[in-house]
């Protein structure tokens, strides 16, 4: 019986041990195991984050370049339409609408003319398209939408032409003002006053003829003019 008893005792002692003995190890391969998962994890979540990255970097780099190439490409068309001269046929298109600031700024010459009549006579050969201009009722309203609509907005014309059809158009336009001053303001009749109103008229009359002699002289020989006052006005109406 008491040898009974003790091996039951040894028997119980040694499951047990073997019972201590297992745990330890059980419980080092579950710490391992979750070690390694989360390792595992860990590199698979940075690899995702680095593949996206450099998966958006992929997809961001044909847009980046195909950006640079049309942004090259329009540059190099616009360079070679800007060193390109025009034909004659667009020089001679756009130098006719700078006629019309000519004849409605020929009012502003006439103490001009009279103090030098031999720039008179220069304009002689356009005497029977003043008196056409004039004479013909709401003629200078239809050659200003004629321009406007026939050359500016049309879209069969060059922008060479339509630039220079602007630019003379918005320059008339500028003739508009003075004579609206002169509607409110009486002119005067004698004195200090009377010399600045020819001054002012004389000024006026040399700044709209040296304009239109640029203009149609620059269109002649295929350059493209930028009148004061009116070429950025007209590089942003022109498109």
């Amino acid at each position: 019986m008491a040898c009974q008893c003790l091996s039951g005792r040894t028997l119980t002692t040694i499951a047990c041990n073997k019972l201590l003995t297992r745990r330890p190890l059980r419980l080092l391969t579950t710490a391992r195991s979750q070690t390694e998962a989360g390792t595992t994890l860990k590199s698979h979540s940075v690899k995702s984050s680095h593949g996206d990255f450099l998966g958006s970097g992929n997809k961001l780099k044909p847009f980046t370049r195909a950006n640079s190439q049309t942004v090259r490409q329009r540059h190099r068309i616009l360079t070679q339409a800007y060193n390109q001269k025009p034909d004659i046929a667009d020089r001679v298109v756009a130098s006719v609408p700078y006629l019309i600031p000519l004849i409605d700024g020929l009012r502003y010459g006439k103490f001009f003319f009279a103090q030098f009549p031999a720039f008179a006579r220069l304009l002689a050969p356009l005497n029977p398209l003043v008196s056409l201009y004039f004479g013909v009722p709401f003629a200078s309203f239809a050659v200003f939408f004629a321009v406007y609509l026939g050359i500016i907005n049309n879209q069969n014309f060059s922008r060479y032409c339509r630039f220079n059809a602007m630019q003379a158009v918005l320059l008339d336009i500028v003739l508009i003002l003075p004579g609206l001053i002169e509607n409110v303001l009486r002119p005067p009749s004698s004195g200090p006053g009377l010399q600045a109103y020819i001054s002012l008229y004389n000024s006026i009359w040399l700044f709209v003829s040296v304009c239109v002699a640029y203009g149609v002289g620059s269109c002649l020989i295929g350059q493209t003019p930028r009148l004061p006052f009116v070429a950025d006005a007209a590089d942003q109406q022109i498109r």
